[in-house]
């Protein structure tokens, strides 16, 4: 996913502690058009057909900002309807025209907005897979302050010359690319990319290079392959003056085919840089299942912004500093020795490339585990402690503003606290599992079950409850479905204490552990214990649990 959209106004935070805000559930007071309901939406338009591959042609106008091309698009049907066929593409970009390529015959389209409406013949036989092709060409929207707002990035390299890709995620794909933008329909078979540049220049992407084809006119066609499914925001053309360099992986599934693209003045930097890469593919396999794109490799490529998380392509741009542009998040120290970039956005390759989910709104699922793999870097690094440590240090960042999880159908997020108190409640999760080899198969059962799939934010927490075998259901309500943080209340009367959750969801329970290694299971009444589970004179709590608590008087 994306790291961090919200960033800027997190860092401005980093010297704050969190406060109570009362619970806002998910009716937040937002108006939604049109436009917003058909771009995440899963309607008519769209529901009756499965995108099965998008096969590319690109032609990129550095100097005027514009692209050109096709899509050839080959999906399956999979409902007998009359709806017409959604295609989006985002305006000032233009469709010029339509065909299907199996008849050669035009197909009649007409534009709302965002959207373009696609009357499909119906009377072509029984064919259940048909392709069209789009022809299209424009000025895409051009970033601002990439990767935070999406769009092309048209700029300089350090010598002044031509450097250009995207960044997509929430904004879309269709900024550029006439698809089905929409996350829950990925290119099952995968696509191809072939991008025409200037011979000057190297064209990257996504997947391997199958391809590289010089044209009279100065040009080069650079084909890349994605053979495994691929979500739309993650198609990403880099344009740049790359070198390469290569390496390998022995990992759990046999060789992995390591590739970096890095401007040729970084060659060197990158190459001693870069050496992180190996042991963290390491140690996220230990814990998280085989590298899901074996067949596609996986590489780091120089971008123009920070860094995002491009299937086997991953975007960086963290200027080869270790931390977050040479910054701990955490502010523990544990964070100063590795690259933040390159361990979060590459461990977004288990967790929203592999599992991806349907709604931008359940983006917890892609970002909550994912910075949870920082945690699991530190811990293989530097152990347990240090990683416990880590994660406590994020928790500085927690604004508790809006709710985790976003509204459904509009493609909206919800609050960036998807990211630190995302992994704070998974966490959470793994302690109350209290057994690291059931949580290490707790993930790697995610990315086996879930393998290549899309999914609802609903279905990871109910598989979590079912192989968990615990009443996990009111902990996901309290952190992602609200913005209070539990309150483990209590009162000391001579030889006994009492105690309760407050501030919680009805029905709220969670066993916390306390920092001498007891128990206790709260519930929102008062619950008796002898007064020795007090540490001098207070109740302490571990600190791997996300609450506060509060003596009351």
């Amino acid at each position: 996913m994306i790291f961090l959209k919200n960033i800027l106004k997190t860092l401005s935070l980093l010297l704050l502690t969190t406060v109570s805000i009362h619970a806002q559930l998910l009716n937040q007071e937002t108006t939604f058009t049109r436009q917003d309901s058909l771009r995440g939406g899963y309607g008519t338009g769209r529901s009756w057909w499965d995108v099965l591959q998008y096969n590319i042609q690109l032609h990129v106008d550095l100097e005027n900002k514009a692209v050109s091309g096709y899509n050839d698009i080959t999906y399956a049907i999979i409902k007998d309807t009359k709806a017409p066929l959604q295609l989006d593409l985002q305006e000032p970009m233009q469709i010029e025209k339509i065909e299907d390529r199996d008849t050669r015959q035009p197909i009649r389209f007409q534009r709302e907005g965002n959207v373009f409406w696609l009357n499909i013949p119906r009377d072509a036989g029984n064919r259940k897979t048909r392709t069209i092709r789009v022809y299209f060409r424009g000025n895409p929207i051009v970033a601002k302050t990439p990767p935070w707002d999406g769009g092309w990035i048209f700029t300089k390299d350090a010598e002044g010359r031509s450097w250009a890709s995207t960044a997509t995620q929430g904004i879309g794909a269709s900024t550029w690319l006439p698809c089905k933008d929409h996350q829950a329909d990925e290119a099952d078979r995968g696509i191809t990319l072939t991008i025409h540049v200037p011979d000057s220049l190297a064209a990257v992407s996504n997947g391997r290079l199958t391809s590289k084809t010089p044209a009279p006119d100065g040009t080069t066609a650079w084909k890349w392959t994605v053979s495994q499914p691929i979500n739309t925001y993650l198609i990403t053309p880099y344009i740049g003056h790359y070198v390469n360099f290569n390496d390998t992986l022995q990992g759990e599934k046999g060789r992995l085919d390591i590739g970096y693209w890095v401007l040729d003045y970084n060659l060197e930097k990158a190459k001693e840089h870069f050496k992180i890469v190996k042991p963290m593919l390491r140690c996220f396999e230990h814990w998280m299942g085989p590298y899901p794109f074996y067949e596609d490799s996986y590489k780091l490529i120089d971008a123009p912004h920070l860094g995002m998380e491009h299937q086997s392509g991953v975007a960086y741009g963290n200027k080869y500093l270790n931390g977050y542009l040479g910054k701990d998040r955490s502010g523990t120290g544990w964070g100063d020795d590795w690259d933040f970039i390159i361990v979060h956005e590459s461990g977004h390759e288990w967790f929203a490339n592999n599992i991806t989910t349907k709604d931008i709104a359940d983006m917890w699922v892609h970002e909550a585990f994912t910075t949870y793999t920082e945690t699991l870097f530190v811990q293989c690094r530097h152990g347990l402690k240090a990683a416990n440590e880590y994660l406590a240090g994020q928790r500085k960042n927690i604004r508790n503003d809006v709710p985790v999880i976003g509204p459904y159908g509009v493609n909206k997020e919800g609050s960036s606290d998807m990211y630190d108190k995302g992994a704070s409640m998974i966490h959470i999760i793994r302690q109350l599992i209290n057994d690291d080899e059931k949580f290490r198969g707790l993930l790697r059962g995610l990315n086996r079950d879930f393998y290549h799939q899309t999914v609802t934010g609903k279905q990871i927490e109910s598989y979590i409850i079912r192989k968990t075998g615990k009443p996990l259901q009111k902990i996901f309500d309290q952190y992602l479905r609200t913005t209070d943080i539990p309150v483990l209340t209590y009162t000391v009367n001579g030889s006994k204490v009492r105690y309760k959750w407050t501030n919680c969801v009805p029905g709220f329970n969670m066993p916390v552990q306390l920092g001498g290694g007891q128990w206790l299971t709260p519930k929102e009444q008062y619950q008796e214990a002898p007064a020795s589970i007090l540490t001098d004179g207070t109740l302490q709590v571990n600190p791997n649990f996300y609450i506060r608590v509060a003596q009351a008087s």
